[in-house]
């Protein structure tokens, strides 16, 4: 089955808390922890990942949190997949060279072909389409 991981999913409910909180407003991790039931230490870790890859900007502080950084129509969610867990594909062989059957599958170029379809239909989404 194709799913997101819960880091993906609970950066995507992160993400649209901030966008519908607003440009200007800082949130705090506890905070969307609390609404979403989230651990907050896996939150924070997540948030501290999307800091680093600047979508989202800390603000220190005992009034501190987080707040976006930029566009998020500029983040397809391609990248966004990407930078959270890794290369995007359906199957071992669509991200790496080492699966053992690779000379003799008769499944490669079909899995090829999915992996095409849904690297295409993430790409012209954007972080903004889903949080929005």
């Amino acid at each position: 089955m194709l799913k997101f991981t819960k880091k993906t999913e609970y950066a995507l409910i992160a993400l649209r808390h901030l966008q519908l909180a607003g440009s200007g407003e800082l949130i705090n991790a506890r905070e969307i922890a609390e609404e979403y039931n989230i651990p907050l230490p896996l939150l924070a870790k997540i948030l501290q990942q999307l800091a680093k890859k600047k979508i989202v900007r800390p603000v220190q502080g005992p009034k501190g949190g987080y707040k976006l950084a930029g566009n998020l129509s500029d983040i397809s969610m391609t990248n966004f997949i990407e930078m959270l867990e890794g290369p995007l594909g359906m199957a071992d062989c669509s991200v790496e060279s080492n699966c053992c059957p690779i000379e003799t599958c008769n499944i490669k170029m079909p899995i090829q072909r999915i992996n095409e379809n849904i690297r295409g239909l993430f790409d012209k989404m954007t972080l903004y389409d889903i949080t929005h």
